[in-house]
């Protein structure tokens, strides 16, 4: 129970569905009081005693469970270490693979509970080929829908997992929230980082990396700028390149690649940004790999439909129609190429992009 309205009315469903619930609250952080601003972030000190005076109206018991250095190491420092190698990486994601549904999982089975509850939008069914493989699905609401940020769960994770709101709207659960009496039915929902909670990535990044100032190069090789770090930047990225004039045809550049070890900001016109194949490491499968699926690429939008080859190197990818602002870290999560195209099939970490 994060302390928002999500999981908390998740545990309600949970209870009034017969189950035995317990509410558990994660500590993320050695100093939690500097991890929410307004609607931004979360796991606070005023986000735990909201998560207990909801755990206290459903009447179930209720737990701070201390996952700080846990989060750390498994969540924080990876994701500086990747923003220092170029690349772009998803913390929601490790989160929900290295905390929620394995660190929480492993407590929670070792006390003798059976899964873990949480308030994300997705569903899960049966497989009608093996009863005991968990299939993931999209959320109905495909506004809401976090089934991208839960593609790296491995089939025995997502056999401990249960997502209740899967089939709801955001706005029936927050009405569901008031008619329980719930104080969180309005909060508003966190944003960005939940560990920069200021939304400052540039300068979170720079406490802990520091400087490492380079060239922004144009494609014709013109050296068009200068920066403080390859860190600063993201592939796609438009605004606060930091270059003082336009390009000579006026158009706006964009961040094409980063090259940490020269130093590099790679800068140009949008259409650069078109990528037609990737290639992608450490899949992990929920089905049999496909050979054609649809594939999504940040966690709103950036799909497409693609054939995937399948090799001792990892998952290359073809696109069926190009893509924009694919970064390396970023995870690919495939989908079963149907009408609905709501099943995950699995999903893989990019590791290179071409056009």
């Amino acid at each position: 129970m994060s302390g928002g309205v999500d999981s908390a009315v998740a545990a309600a469903r949970l209870r009034d569905a017969g189950h035995d619930v317990t509410g558990v609250h994660l500590a993320l952080s050695a100093k939690p009081a500097t991890m929410r601003e307004g609607a931004r972030g979360c796991c606070s000190v005023e986000d735990s005693r909201d998560a207990r005076r909801c755990a206290d109206v459903l009447d179930i018991p209720f737990y701070v469970w201390d996952m700080a250095a846990r989060f750390r190491d498994d969540v924080v420092e990876p994701f500086v270490a990747e923003y220092a190698a170029g690349r772009t990486p998803n913390p929601c994601l490790r989160c929900n693979e290295k905390i929620k549904f394995t660190a929480v999982l492993e407590r929670a089975r070792a006390l003798g509970f059976d899964a873990v509850g949480t308030g994300h939008y997705a569903r899960l069914s049966v497989s009608a080929d093996d009863p005991a493989h968990p299939v993931l699905r999209r959320a109905a609401d495909p506004d809401k829908d976090q089934s991208y940020v839960l593609g790296v769960l491995r089939p025995d994770q997502l056999a401990g997992a249960l997502f209740p709101l899967g089939a709801s709207p955001k706005t029936e659960v927050r009405a569901e929230a008031a008619r329980r009496g719930l104080v969180v039915a309005e909060k508003p929902d966190s944003h960005d980082i939940c560990f920069i909670p200021s939304g400052d990535t540039r300068g979170f990044l720079a406490e802990r990396i520091g400087e490492a100032p380079g060239e922004m190069v144009a494609p014709d090789g013109e050296v068009v700028g200068h920066h403080r770090g390859v860190h600063d930047f993201t592939v796609g990225q438009r605004h606060g390149l930091g270059i003082g004039r336009p390009a000579a045809d006026g158009r706006p550049r964009y961040v094409l690649g980063l090259e940490p070890v020269s130093r590099t900001v790679r800068v140009g016109p949008v259409e650069e940004l078109d990528v037609t194949s990737l290639h992608a490491t450490d899949p992990v499968w929920l089905a049999e790999p496909p050979t054609g699926c649809v594939v999504q690429v940040r966690a709103h939008g950036g799909l497409a439909r693609a054939s995937v080859a399948v090799t001792d190197a990892g998952v290359d990818v073809t696109l069926d129609e190009p893509l924009r602002g694919v970064a390396p870290g970023q995870a690919v999560v495939f989908y079963r190429p149907d009408d609905a195209g709501d099943v995950v099939l699995g999903s893989a970490t990019i590791a290179s992009t071409s056009r």
